[in-house]
C-alpha cells in the first residue's frame, strides 16, 4: 500500500466530507527528510469533527489518525483542516 493510501486510510477515521493530499515529496529531492526517506505532503481536510475546535486540535486530531507515520513516512505535513461550514464548496478538488 502507498503512503497516499495508507493516510487515507488513517484519516477516514475523522470521517472526511473532503479529504485531499498533494506529494510535494519531489521538490523537496536532497532534503534531509527525503534523504531518510519522508516524505513532504499538504492536506485539506474537511470533517464535522472539527467543528468547534481551534486550529491546534484540530491539528492534533489529524496528527492522532496519522499515529506513527508522522515518525517515518511523513517528514513534512502542511494541514488545513475546516468544519464544513468553513468549506469553500466551489474550491477546486485539486488543490489543498
Amino acid at each position: 500500500m502507498s503512503t497516499l493510501e495508507q493516510m487515507r486510510e488513517r484519516l477516514a477515521t475523522l470521517e472526511p466530507l473532503r479529504l485531499d493530499i498533494a506529494d510535494d515529496s519531489a521538490r523537496h529531492a536532497g532534503h534531509a527528510g527525503a534523504r531518510s526517506g519522508g516524505g513532504h505532503y499538504r492536506l485539506l481536510i474537511v470533517s464535522p469533527r472539527f467543528a468547534g475546535r481551534a486550529t491546534a486540535q484540530r491539528h492534533r486530531l489529524v496528527y492522532d489518525a496519522l499515529g506513527p507515520m508522522m515518525r517515518g513516512a511523513i517528514h513534512a505535513l502542511g494541514i488545513k483542516a475546516l468544519a464544513p461550514d468553513e468549506a469553500d464548496p466551489g474550491a477546486s478538488e485539486k488543490s489543498p
